[in-house]
Parts: structure tokens; sequence; C-alpha cells
């Protein structure tokens, strides 16, 4: 489900103090804007101009203020990226790390974030990732401030052997870790996939 606002409504999503940033980049590459609520596994989304259309930005509304802006950012970088590169460079690549980081000094050192999660973002400065996701230590941080939810965890934090649900209601069989990831089977189908320790699971009991 998405939701359209008008501009000042994006106050409520974002830290204070940094409505008037981030709205001059919006008014200034006139983006449609939309926050998505429904959204489980993208946390935003750019679309470059074609058919008549301009730049469009979609964020998942779910986001903690922290990780929605951080997200917002990340979008915006990919929308300059494109005003300076086109289609000639990789999505994520040396250039849009470029931007991003360019950006994201733009809201470091005021106030903006509580400390833990600006020194992890000065952290991720230094390799920006993909997604914040992709950083597991600002995830874990980012997560600090998420709405709690009775009986989540990360997966990490799942003991070896225990069955956990994910957001789909698939059940899997946590195993052990290997290298960055962990192992873990999906009962049903007896599959294994391995998953970002970070990821967000509900235990099942019983």
């Amino acid at each position: 489900m998405k939701q359209e606002h008008p501009l000042q409504a994006l106050a409520a999503y974002l830290p204070e103090g940094t409505f008037e940033q981030v709205i001059a980049y919006i008014t200034e590459f006139k983006v449609h804007l939309t926050i998505t609520r429904e959204r489980q596994s993208v946390l935003g989304d750019y679309r470059h101009p074609y058919q008549g259309k301009g730049h469009r930005i979609s964020i998942n509304g779910g986001l903690n203020k922290y990780a929605f802006l951080l997200t917002m950012l990340h979008e915006i970088a990919h929308l300059t990226t494109f005003l300076v590169y086109g289609h000639s460079v990789s999505a994520h690549g040396r250039e849009w790390k470029n931007e991003y980081g360019k950006i994201l000094r733009e809201f470091i050192g005021k106030g903006y974030m509580p400390h833990d999660v600006e020194n992890a973002v000065r952290q991720s400065l230094h390799n920006p990732g993909a997604t914040s996701c992709s950083d597991e230590g600002l995830m874990r941080i980012l997560m600090r401030y998420d709405r709690q939810k009775e009986n989540h965890h990360l997966v990490e934090s799942v003991p070896v052997g225990q069955l956990f649900k994910t957001k789909d209601g698939r059940v899997f069989r946590r195993g052990e870790k290997i290298r960055k990831r962990i192992r873990c089977e999906e009962t049903e189908t007896r599959r294994v996939y391995l998953f970002s320790p970070v990821y967000e699971v509900e235990l099942v009991t019983g």
C-alpha cells in the first residue's frame, strides 16, 4: 500500500532538524516521493525519469527516523549519480559511493543523530554499502531505535537448532555460522539458505 503525502508530512518521518535539508533536495530535483508502509524487504527505491515522468523515490515508512533519513539520502545519491553519469556506471560503484559520502557529510556533526548512530555512519563512510542492511554494524545500531516487537530476534541471537519464522511465514532451523552468513534449513523443503546475522525473525515456540 502506497500513500501520497504533502511534503510537510515528511517531517514526521525524519530526525528533528533534517527536514529543511532533505526537502531542499526533493524540491530542487522535483522528486515524486512516495512513502510505502507495507514493504518488508526493500528499504527504498529510486527510479530515473522516463516517458515524461520525473525522478521518483519511494521509502519504507515503517523505518525508524534514523534509518529513514539514511535510506532517503541513499536514494538521493542514486539520483545525483544518475544526473552526472547516466547509465554509464554501476549502481553502487565508486561514483555512487562518492556521491553518497558527500551527501552524508552534510548531516554529520550537527546533532541530528544519536552518538552511536553517527559513529557507525562515520565508519561506513570509508566504504558505504549497497544498503544499510549490508553494513551489519550500522544495522545493529539502527535497530536499537526500532519499535520493539514481541518475540522478534536477529538470526545471530537464535540458538543453534531453534526454529524460527520469516516474514513470509516460512519456518527454518538455525544452523552454524559459515563465514559471514548463518546456515539455516527450511523445514518444509529441506533446502539450505544463508542468512545475514542481522536479519530479523520470529521464534517458533511450542
